[in-house]
């Protein structure tokens, strides 16, 4: 017996099912992955989330969570959170206009605003550069494959660029604050 024979034998008896699965009649063969449930066979696929409108929401209502709740509905707990961090950052900044209330929670309350403002158009930047592949995958498995274009290239360009400047501006305001602060603590100890 040659050593091809005895090779091609052994591959035979590795492709065999099982001793139990072939005397077995109510044994299936078939993987579980390609076996679907009458149950679930009738139900119609989600409708696919649009890339760019995902992009447009995050840049224009990032800071109030419409994109979270366009990719994840009502039960997006991070949507409730950046709504809330929005409202919260409304009342903060009326209240240390208005000089209502602690300031230290006032600024607790603008911060949080602030933040919500900054994550929205962070969340624009992080979607609109996701590749489409990856894309579709997660939020458009069984609708028209994505194609971005120069409009969600625009709008990440768009967020880099307002983004960056609050951030910027954002924390010069509080550094500026911070030591204006000091200074006045420092000219009150002093006299």
């Amino acid at each position: 017996m040659s050593a091809d024979a005895s090779l091609t034998g052994i591959a035979l008896i590795l492709r065999r099912p099982p001793p139990l699965a072939r005397h077995q009649p109510s044994c299936r063969l078939m993987p579980a992955a390609t076996q679907v449930p009458a149950a679930t066979a009738l139900v119609k696929p989600l409708p696919g989330k649009s890339k760019l409108l995902t992009v447009a929401l995050a840049f224009l209502f990032g800071s109030l969570g419409l994109h979270r709740f366009y990719l994840g509905g009502l039960r997006d707990k991070f949507a409730w959170a950046h709504l809330l961090a929005a409202l919260a950052g409304v009342i903060g900044v009326i209240s240390i206009q208005t000089g209502a209330g602690t300031p230290a929670l006032n600024w607790t309350f603008a911060i949080a605003g602030g933040t919500s403002v900054i994550s929205a158009f962070l969340a624009a930047i992080v979607y609109g550069l996701r590749p489409d592949d990856k894309w579709d995958a997660r939020f458009n498995s069984h609708g028209k494959p994505t194609r971005s274009g120069w409009p969600v290239v625009i709008l990440v360009i768009l967020s880099l660029l307002i983004g960056t400047g609050l951030l910027m501006a954002g924390l010069a305001i509080s550094f500026q604050t911070f030591f204006e602060s000091q200074v006045e603590a420092a000219r009150a100890l002093s006299q």
